[in-house]
C-alpha cells in the first residue's frame, strides 16, 4: 500500500509551479538557493548549485530519454474502474475523476514505444501527480502490456518509476498486480530481452517490492528516495534510529541494492549504452549457436 496518509506530491510534479517559484527565479527544494528558472530548465530541471533533481512531467521525461518525435503511446484510453465502491474521506470514483481532469491522464502510467539513438524500445513512465503514482489494476495491466509487447517485438523494456506503492482504494486488486507484473518481466528474462528499471524520487511500496527491483540493470537518479515502507514507519516499528541517508539512492548503491546512480543529463546516453551492450551480447550468443 502507499506509504502516505495523503496523496502528497513533489512540488511541480503536477505541472504546476512549485511554491515560491513565481517569476524569473525559484527556490531549490534542497539547498534553498534562489536560482533562475530558465537556468534550471536548460539544465534538465536540475539545480545548478546542488544538483537537486526537480520532479519532471511524463512529457519531459519522454523528451529527455527518447529521440525527438519517436514516441508512440499504447493503450492511452485504458482507465480504472471502482470494483470495491471504495470510500474514505472521498469516493474513489471522485478521486479518479479529479486526477484525470487535473493531469489529463487516464491513470498513473504512460506506456508506448520509441527510439533511443535509433534503437527501438518499449517505455513506461509513471506520473506521480496521478494519486501519488500508485499502482492499481490499470497500472499493473499497462506494465504487463508493455512487457508483452516488448516480448512480441523483441525489443528492450525501460520503465521509469515514481510511486507511493499499491493503490489502497483497490484493495486486493492492487496487491495482485505485484505478482502479475513480476511474472511479466520474468518472461522477458526467459527470452533474454533486456529490462532496465529507472528509479526516480520517490519509488516505494508495492512498486519497489515487485517489478521495479527486478530489472537486469537498476538505475536511480541522485538522491532518489527508494524503499518499501517510509523511514518514519520503520523507525516506529523497530524503535531504532535509522542510518543517515537511509533509503536514498546513494545508500542503496553502497549496499548493492541498485547498480548505478545516473544524473538526469546522462540518462539517455547510459540507457543507450546498456541497450547496445545487451544487443551486442545477444548477437554474440546467436552467432555461437
Amino acid at each position: 500500500m502507499t506509504w502516505f496518509k495523503k496523496e502528497r506530491q513533489p512540488p511541480g510534479s503536477d505541472g504546476k509551479k512549485p511554491a515560491g517559484s513565481e517569476g524569473l527565479r525559484l527556490k531549490c527544494n534542497n539547498c534553498r538557493e534562489s536560482i533562475y528558472r530558465k537556468e534550471v530548465e536548460r539544465n534538465a530541471k536540475v539545480c545548478p548549485k546542488c544538483e537537486y533533481h526537480f520532479p519532471i512531467s511524463v512529457e519531459d521525461r519522454i523528451e529527455l530519454l527518447l529521440d525527438l518525435g519517436t514516441f508512440r503511446e499504447w493503450d492511452r484510453d485504458l482507465a480504472p474502474a471502482d470494483p470495491l465502491h471504495f470510500k474514505d474521506t472521498r469516493r474513489y470514483r471522485d478521486r479518479l475523476i479529479d486526477s484525470q481532469e487535473r493531469t489529463g491522464k487516464k491513470d498513473a502510467l504512460v506506456i508506448g514505444e520509441g527510439r533511443i539513438n535509433g534503437a527501438r524500445l518499449a517505455l513506461g513512465v509513471f506520473h506521480f501527480a496521478f494519486m501519488g503514482g500508485s499502482m492499481g489494476s490499470v497500472v499493473g495491466e499497462k506494465v504487463i502490456l508493455a512487457s508483452d509487447r516488448a516480448l512480441q517485438e523483441r525489443i528492450p523494456l525501460v520503465l521509469v518509476t515514481t510511486s507511493g506503492g499499491a493503490r489502497m482504494q483497490e484493495g486486493i486488486f492492487s496487491l495482485m498486480q505485484m505478482a502479475k507484473t513480476a511474472a511479466a518481466v520474468g518472461r522477458l528474462a526467459d527470452a533474454r530481452l533486456p529490462y532496465i528499471s529507472i528509479l526516480a524520487d520517490p519509488t516505494f511500496g508495492g512498486v519497489t517490492a515487485s517489478f521495479a527491483m527486478l530489472g537486469d540493470v537498476i538505475l536511480a537518479e541522485p538522491k532518489a528516495l527508494i524503499g518499501f515502507a517510509g523511514p518514519r514507519v520503520i523507525e516506529q516499528t523497530i524503535r531504532q534510529q535509522l542510518p543517515k541517508e537511509f533509503q536514498r539512492a546513494e545508500f542503496l548503491l553502497e549496499h548493492g541494492i541498485i547498480d548505478l546512480i545516473v544524473p538526469r543529463k546522462r540518462l539517455k546516453e547510459t540507457v543507450s549504452d546498456l541497450i547496445g551492450f545487451f544487443r551486442s551480447d545477444s548477437d554474440k550468443l546467436a552467432r555461437s549457436r
